[in-house]
């Protein structure tokens, strides 16, 4: 009976050892993850201190004369790309939300194709959709001698392709698990369809749509690969102006333009996610 006993305990590892290798093999993995995500953050933040306009290491001296310089240098294209983000976060809540409404209540033959188009453009590269969307605005000018290439208004219509497939998806997951009790009682009551929606339905999806505009305010504001397609003198967004920048130009500038983009990203983040616990909406 001994024998047994002593091949198991033999041939067993140690009780101890996985236990402990799992713990640091997950520790490991976390410390990767967030050298990954903050070393850049943090060497961005670095280099928009630099008070040289070439990037030695190390440094002289540090300034914050870089993000003084970034109005001046970018304001125009500041101003356009704000307007482009909401403009679009705009047309694609209105767009999105009816939509997204519409595919969680109906569930009727050639539903799954519409929200399968309504989707695909977020499985297309943003080069070949921005390529597409500039040949099919050309051909539009082409017939009706509107000027869509290299206007705001055509870039509004190039990043709508995007961002409302985003609303839709959080229109969507904001009605998962939605009871519609209160809509059928509010009906029941003599409401309107759209006095339903209104009073209803869209308050019960506030931090769905709130969530699904900083997305589609997101995404425009830092879009690039549409906009090289799309952009023309005098509407030049942000994204594009640095790019034009970077071709004559080494300098902090652009890091400092860097980490004044990541702080409102991260803003807007906290302060929404204080308010409208985004967390519970974006899974």
């Amino acid at each position: 009976m001994s024998v047994p006993a002593t091949r198991r305990v033999f041939f067993d590892p140690p009780a101890r050892l996985f236990p402990a290798f799992g713990r640091a093999l997950v520790w490991a993995l976390v410390g990767g993850g967030l050298l990954v995500i903050f070393v850049p953050l943090l060497l961005t933040l670095y280099l928009s201190l630099f008070d040289e306009k070439l990037i030695l290491f190390p440094p002289r001296g540090y300034t914050l004369s870089w993000y003084a310089a970034i109005v001046p240098t970018f304001g125009s294209a500041v101003a356009i790309t704000l307007e482009l983000a909401a403009a679009s976060v705009i047309g694609s809540l209105l767009i999105g939300v009816p939509a997204g409404i519409a595919l969680s209540r109906y569930r009727r033959r050639g539903i799954g194709v519409i929200s399968a188009l309504l989707l695909a453009p977020l499985t297309v590269p943003g080069i070949a959709l921005g390529l597409a969307i500039y040949l099919f605005l050309v051909l539009i000018e082409i017939d009706t001698q509107w000027p869509l290439t290299g206007s705001l208004f055509g870039l509004v219509l190039a990043h709508l392709l995007v961002t409302t497939p985003w609303v839709v998806r959080l229109s969507l997951a904001a009605l998962t698990n939605y009871d519609r009790a209160a809509e059928e009682a509010a009906s029941s009551l003599g409401a309107r369809p759209l006095t339903v929606i209104w009073r209803v339905t869209l308050p019960a999806m506030r931090q769905g749509i709130i969530a699904a505009g900083l997305f589609a305010f997101i995404f425009s504001f830092g879009n690039l690969e549409m906009a090289l397609f799309l952009v023309a003198p005098g509407v030049t967004t942000l994204p594009v102006a640095v790019l034009q920048y970077l071709e004559y130009h080494v300098d902090p500038l652009v890091a400092s333009v860097a980490v004044a983009q990541m702080v409102l990203v991260a803003a807007m983040l906290l302060v929404l996610d204080r308010f409208v616990r985004l967390g519970q909406v974006v899974r």
